[in-house]
């Protein structure tokens, strides 16, 4: 599809900048590690488990060693070297007996050398190996059940969120949404886990406006829908959020659980989590490099800025956030289709021409990206709790994504933002989806904007505004530019936000093998 007549030299320009804008970010990513990467990599080197002895609730072992470790010989080196050197020194079998151990006040960590060295890079190499060699199984299965059960017959996917707080409950609404059309499952987060800098452990049947993303969790809504998928013919994904304080881990924990697609934006985060912006680049990096292992869809969060800012005048900072988001992607080892840009039907209906000028912001990602599986996301700020009103305008929502081509469509509520969905809503939802994919078919081979039409002029102007705003970010440097509120009118300082010290700069003998194979693996 070339239907707004783009001047290759523009694209070209546009890219060009967003690589320049990204590439210090990317140098910072590169010197530094986290908390979360380390935890994630002990998490890919088999260590599992919570200590529920703790007067506070119940603690992941992985925080355990990583905050002692920590805490006696730091992380500048990493956390393998010293936690597997202690594993040979106390002649413990495993990275959970040596949490128990280290929790009991018997282990004291030290960064190994000579010989000691050399043993535990090796036992460290070996064990990651293992974890990743899970998640390549997990990829390879994806494959085998999408060929056995097939893919939806037709494009965009048919993307719904549940969101019950309860993992059982989820599983019900979840199989459900697929016998009635939905290709892919999204299991919402409970408010506020993003920034607990720790994941849970085990099924959870409590959560306010969604469900705990843990391991458990993730198991076994990957078994429901893989039953769900052998009823139905065809094989239903399922998503959940890579994103927060702990991104790192939960892609790890995706990809051991043969998760589909995971939310993972570089900038999300910090605009409207108040996350620190290092701390964040360093986690989506790692994150990303996973999710390129495992096979993982992400979906990238450029819907959220035009909740803040309007949709008209601030649609070239999602252009600019998606091409970022492209390159960081790419730099990761994300292949275009494993790359789910985000973008948003949020014009106010009131707008003259809205319909027009939502058609143009569409088809401008669409040709931007002709090779990324588009996530393209229903309208929710004005929304105004008429379900009528908000029926017909998720009607003109998903009749936008056929006629531009969007790759995952994500499920508009005529109930958004006046109560948690009813089964009900969301077999209403889906029928207003089935009948337009149904009615409207390949309408997008009879659409044709006229050359010198609004559709294709505000294409133009909104991609010329891009580069013009790429190159202020060239010139300022992206973290300034975060810290002026460039995107989503969210002011985010490089220096300030939540998770700030557990960012560790690398000491030149800096090791960790997962960092190493998925670098390799690019």
């Amino acid at each position: 599809m070339a239907l707004l007549g783009l001047d290759p030299k523009v694209v070209a320009t546009a890219r060009t900048l967003a690589a320049r804008a990204a590439e210090p970010v990317v140098s910072l990513a590169k010197a530094h590690t986290t908390v979360a990467v380390e935890r994630a990599t002990l998490r890919l080197a088999g260590i599992t488990g919570a200590d529920s002895t703790h007067r506070a609730g119940d603690v992941p072992w992985v925080n355990r060693v990583i905050d002692t470790v920590r805490e006696q010989c730091g992380l500048e080196h990493g956390v393998v070297l010293p936690a597997f050197h202690a594993l040979r020194e106390n002649d413990i079998g495993s990275l959970t007996e040596l949490a128990e151990a280290t929790a009991a006040g018997q282990v004291q960590f030290k960064i190994p050398t000579g010989k000691d060295l050399t043993a535990a890079r090796k036992a460290s190499t070996s064990a990651v190996s293992k974890g990743l060699r899970t998640v390549d199984r997990n990829r390879v299965q994806r494959d085998k059940l999408v060929a056995k059960w097939g893919d939806p017959a037709q494009r965009p996917w048919i993307y719904l969120i549940v969101a019950t707080g309860d993992i059982d409950e989820d599983v019900v609404q979840a199989q459900n949404a697929a016998r009635a059309g939905a290709d892919v499952i999204a299991v919402i987060r409970s408010t506020g886990q993003s920034l607990l800098d720790y994941v849970p452990e085990g099924a959870t049947h409590h959560g306010f406006a969604g469900t705990y993303a843990t391991q458990e969790n993730f198991r076994i809504m990957r078994a429901a829908l893989d039953d769900v998928s052998k009823e139905v013919g065809r094989y239903v994904r399922l998503t959940n959020y890579a994103s927060g304080l702990c991104m790192p881990e939960i892609a790890v924990l995706a990809g051991l659980q043969r998760l589909d697609m995971m939310l993972n934006d570089s900038m999300y985060g910090i605009l409207f989590r108040d996350i620190n912006p290092i701390r964040t680049f360093v986690d989506q990096r790692f994150s990303r490099q996973v999710h390129a292992r495992a096979g993982i869809i992400i979906n990238t969060g450029e819907d959220n800025y035009l909740t803040t800012a309007d949709a008209v005048d601030a649609a070239h900072t999602v252009t600019v956030s998606q091409l970022l988001n492209e390159h960081f992607a790419h730099e990761a080892g994300l292949p275009d289709p494993l790359l789910g840009l985000g973008h948003a039907f949020e014009i106010n209906p009131k707008v003259p021409d809205s319909f027009r000028l939502e058609l143009a912001h569409a088809l401008l990602a669409r040709e931007l990206f002709p090779d990324a599986p588009l996530k393209w996301m229903p309208p929710t700020k004005h929304m105004t709790g008429d379900v009528f009103d908000g029926y017909l305008l998720d009607g003109f929502f998903n009749l936008a994504g056929v006629l531009t081509g969007q790759s995952i469509l994500l499920v508009g509520m005529m109930t958004e933002a006046v109560v948690t969905p009813f089964l009900s809503d969301r077999d209403l939802a889906l029928k207003n989806v089935r009948y337009v994919l149904n009615a409207a078919g390949s309408l997008a081979e009879d659409f044709r904007p006229a050359p010198d039409g609004l559709i294709v002029k505000r294409a133009h102007q909104v991609l010329g505004e891009a580069v013009d705003l790429l190159e202020r970010i060239v010139d300022d440097g992206l973290l300034n530019a975060i810290a002026d509120g460039t995107f989503g009118l969210m002011k985010r300082p490089a220096d300030k936000g939540k998770g700030a010290d557990g960012v560790v700069e690398k000491a030149p003998e800096y090791f960790n093998p997962a960092s190493e194979m998925l670098e390799a693996a690019q």
